[in-house]
This record gives structure tokens, C-alpha cells and sequence, in this order.
């Protein structure tokens, strides 16, 4: 496998699969070259949920680009993680071209570079990935035919039994059990499809009064798709981070005690590095800094009680003190992603039932919104500044930062808006705030 072209040296990549177990050539290389280099400061970054590995490493070198000239006296190396994650290719990233056949595919037929990554992403379902794109393409009117179609999508996400991922799907606890399973794996297909339907209509058109139209279910299945897929990125995310790159952190605390380590994550990627504080080795105070970019998780992850059930909590309440500095959360309200899809995809069984297009924001969004589109909650003690506040001012020396991006994180078209929109100088200067670097 080819090493990537990078902005930036020295650079190191760390793989790891969907288990988190790391391939161990590049994680020697990581550990020993740390030391050899004499680095001081190393930042990670992992990338979210819609990135092949050259799209991860395309992001990685853009973003990093500006820093050596930011922080000149630093003794600085970077890591990028790369983790198996779905590649929609009909969602839009700025700067980055979409293929010619997911922009010449209608929805919710599915083009041939999704259907790869399906089979690549879930191997040994061939079958079903089939059969899914039959029904999306046939677009059947029998109501059996949609029930059929949720199916699919169930059995392509689940898990497989002895895997230990199952562990890692819930953000929230209520009274110790995880919150986990998501009313769009629950609820009839029908109903979810055209919740999806008519969320898709208001993203896509948001100033278009959708009046009492009935949605066409088939408009949200190919939705229904992608949640379902990016649901079990999410398991993904968390698995990779504590029992991948939370034991690979100790380990190099252990090669070279000195270094201090910065973490960076990017929409799942952000829930990855999250996950990581979980899986640091008691004692280990590595970590200086943790910065999400538009995270895709729950914004109570880091909460010891919810608002709306004080009997539950968030599953890494706690997990900020393990750094040694801040954990800042860049968030934009021109995420479409977070601010109306992924309420809509994490809300529980029976909860809110039929609220969709504009409404999701203010009704789910309470309840089941993202770190991305709102910042951290219920977590005493954050601060909060606009980015152009936060660049003026010395970032606190611990506890939660919500940094409101939305200045910078604004471009991007439907259904995801400004998601991937992070590749701006500002945010890599908050990265360098954030660890006091330089």
C-alpha cells in the first residue's frame, strides 16, 4: 500500500480495523519515530464518517498544512488514524470531487461507488446489498415490499456476535443500560421513511413551505440507508477509540514520557478520540488536548445527568479530566448532518414520532442533538466563545470549551451542509490554542 503524499513531515498513520485492532508495522513506526525525532508535540487526527483512506489522507495534509508556519518553534509531529468507515459518494464535500456516477444518479436509486463501499464496508453481505439496490431502484408500491426494505437495512448493520462492538453504541445510560437502539431500526419503515422524506425536502429547500403533502416514503429509504450505515460507524468509532487508539496513547507514553499528544477528531472521528480518554491506561496524562470538529455524538456524552431524565447520563461523563488541558468542541449551525438528520436518526423507540423538516431542530434536537450543531450540554463549568472570541483570548487550562464555528464552518450542499466543512486556518489555530503549542 502506498504511502500518501503529505503537507507536513514527520508523519505517521496509524490503521487500525473495525475491532480497533491496529496494524502493527505502522504503529511501530509511530512509536519508534516519535522518539528518534525528538518530537515535543504531536497532533492525531481521525477522520468521520464518510472517508476512504484518500480522502482522510487528502483531508489530514490540507489541514495540517498551515500549521509548522503557525507554531515555528515547535518540535511538532502528526499522526493521521485511518479506521474502515462508509464512503457515501453522492454526499458532497467542499473542495473535494464527487464521482460522475453519484452525481448523475437520482434519489434513491444508488450509485456504483456506494454499492463498492457497501460491499467493501460490510463484507459477506452481498446478498443483501443486492437486494437493497433492487428496491431502491424498483422503488415498489406494495407496503410489504418498503417493511422488506428496513429489513435489509437491519441485517446489514447488525452486528456479528462474538464482536465486541456491541459495547460501544450508546452515547447516553438511563439507570446503567445504554441507550442504544434507535427508533429507525424500531418504528414501522413506512413512518421512518417519510420522516426521512420530508427532512431531506426542508434541508434540500429550506425556505419551501412543505404545506400538507404526504412524502413518498421512497424519497427517505435511501436516507434511512445511510443513517443505518453511519449507526454502525458509530459503534465503530467508539470501539477503535478505546481499544485501539486509548491503548496505542499509553504505549507511547511509555516509548517517549515526554511527548504530548493532541487529539483532533472530525464528525465520528471526533466520538473516536472521545472514546480513546476511556481507554487510556490509568496514570497516563498524555493527552493535552482534544478538539472536536463538528462531532457526531450526543452533545450530553460528557454529562454526569440529562436535563430531561436525571437518572441518566452520558456514557463518557468524566473522561474530560483525563486530559491535560481542554476538550473544545467546534460546532456550526449550518450542519445539516447533525442539526437535522442525526436527531432524527438517534431519537429512541416512541419518542416524537412524525416531527421532521424544520421542527427536528427545536423538538429532537433537546433531546437527541450533536456535539456539531449545538456544543457540549449539561457539563457544569464549559465556557463558550464565538470563534473569533476564542482566537483572541488564552484558552482555559481544563474542562470544556464549546467554540461556535458557524463564521467559517458554512459551505456544503444537501443533505449534509457545512459537515466537512473544516479545512480553515482558524480552526487549525484553535487546535494550537487549545494545546498551547508554540
Amino acid at each position: 500500500m502506498a504511502e500518501p503524499a503529505m503537507s507536513v513531515r514527520p508523519y505517521w498513520e496509524l490503521m487500525f480495523d473495525a475491532d480497533g485492532d491496529p496494524e502493527g508495522r505502522r504503529q511501530g513506526r509511530l512509536l519508534a519515530g516519535v522518539v528518534e525525532r525528538g518530537v515535543r508535540d504531536l497532533i492525531v487526527f481521525a477522520h468521520g464518517w464518510n472517508s476512504d483512506r484518500s480522502t482522510a489522507t487528502r483531508l489530514y495534509s490540507r489541514f495540517f498544512e498551515p500549521i509548522p508556519e503557525l507554531a515555528p518553534g515547535a518540535r511538532l509531529g502528526f499522526a493521521g488514524v485511518v479506521w474502515p468507515s462508509m464512503r457515501f459518494a453522492d454526499e458532497p464535500i467542499p473542495d473535494v470531487p464527487r464521482s460522475v456516477a453519484a452525481q448523475s444518479a437520482r434519489r434513491p436509486a444508488l450509485d456504483k461507488d456506494t454499492r463498492h463501499a457497501l460491499l467493501e464496508t460490510f463484507p459477506g453481505r452481498t446478498t443483501v446489498v443486492e437486494q437493497i439496490t433492487r428496491l431502491l431502484d424498483q422503488q415498489p408500491r406494495e407496503e410489504a415490499e418498503l417493511e422488506e426494505f428496513g429489513r435489509l437495512v437491519r441485517m446489514l448493520v447488525e452486528l456479528v456476535p462474538a464482536g465486541p462492538q456491541a459495547l460501544f453504541g450508546a452515547d447516553t445510560l438511563a439507570e446503567g443500560v445504554p441507550q442504544s437502539e434507535p427508533d429507525m431500526f424500531r418504528g414501522p419503515v413506512a413512518e421512518v421513511c417519510e420522516d426521512f422524506a420530508r427532512a431531506l425536502a426542508h434541508v434540500e429547500s429550506p425556505d419551501t413551505a412543505a404545506g400538507f403533502t404526504i412524502p413518498d416514503p421512497w424519497d427517505g429509504a435511501h436516507e434511512l440507508l445511510r443513517q443505518a450505515t453511519y449507526y454502525a460507524m458509530k459503534r465503530r468509532a467508539g470501539t477503535v477509540g478505546e481499544r485501539g487508539l486509548g491503548r496505542v496513547i499509553g504505549q507511547l507514553a511509555a516509548a517517549a514520557p515526554g511527548v504530548r499528544v493532541h487529539l483532533v477528531g472530525h464528525s465520528f472521528g471526533g466520538r473516536l478520540v472521545s472514546f480513546a480518554l476511556r481507554g487510556l491506561p490509568e496514570g497516563v496524562r498524555t493527552v493535552k488536548s482534544v478538539t472536536l470538529l463538528q462531532g457526531a455524538f450526543s452533545h450530553y456524552a460528557f454529562a454526569t445527568r440529562l436535563p430531561h431524565d436525571p437518572r441518566a447520563g452520558g456514557v463518557l461523563q468524566g473522561q474530560q479530566n483525563r486530559v491535560d488541558g481542554p476538550l473544545v468542541c467546534c460546532f456550526s449551525r449550518h450542519d445539516c448532518a447533525l442539526g437535522t438528520l442525526y436527531p432524527l436518526a438517534s431519537r429512541m423507540a416512541g419518542d416524537a414520532r412524525g416531527v421532521a423538516g424544520a421542527d427536528v431542530g427545536r423538538v429532537l434536537g433537546a433531546k437527541w442533538g450533536a456535539m456539531g450543531f449545538g456544543g457540549v450540554q449539561a457539563v457544569p463549568g464549559t465556557r463558550a466563545w464565538t470563534l473569533a472570541e476564542a482566537l483572541r483570548t488564552t484558552l482555559p487550562t481544563s474542562g470544556c470549551v464549546n467554540i461556535d464555528a458557524s463564521e467559517v464552518v458554512r459551505r456544503g450542499g444537501a443533505p449534509a451542509g457545512a459537515h466537512s466543512d473544516i479545512v480553515h486556518r482558524e480552526l487549525a489555530r484553535v487546535v494550537l490554542a487549545a494545546g498551547r503549542i508554540g
